[in-house]
């Protein structure tokens, strides 16, 4: 499956657990929902996959964690903020790169339209 295939099964099952939601939860509340419908979108979901830091060959558990990992190639980074921030970019752009992922989604559940709350990131080219 490639990383476009998985973007949208990812925007469709964000969609649903949005539609049913609606904005105003905790992430932690989107996250498990969103983590049950791709369960059953059949794709292999890891939730809270601890991520360690490279540094001169040294691995080091700095307890980086990703929101979730979709079939080890994709990232989801989810908030329940106001608004994008630069920051939020930037960390996502920094766990594609620790993962050596090329293809991420950054989404925002507390928007009243979910396509306004989601960016996709990529590492290099795709």
């Amino acid at each position: 499956m490639t990383e476009n295939q998985i973007a949208k099964i990812v925007f469709s099952s964000a969609l649903k657990v949005h539609r049913a939601l609606g904005p105003g939860l905790l992430e932690s509340a989107y996250e498990e929902c969103l983590y049950y419908e791709l369960q059953n979108a059949d794709v292999k979901v890891e939730k809270q996959k601890a991520l360690p830091l490279i540094y001169e060959d040294v691995k080091l558990e700095l307890g980086y964690r990703v929101d979730l990992m979709v079939e080890n190639k994709f990232i989801i980074e989810l908030k329940a903020v106001e608004a994008l921030t630069d920051v939020h970019l930037a960390q996502i752009l920094t766990y594609l790169k620790l993962a050596d992922c090329k293809l991420g989604m950054l989404i925002n559940f507390n928007v009243a339209l979910l396509k306004s709350g989601v960016r996709r990131v990529i590492n290099g080219k795709l």
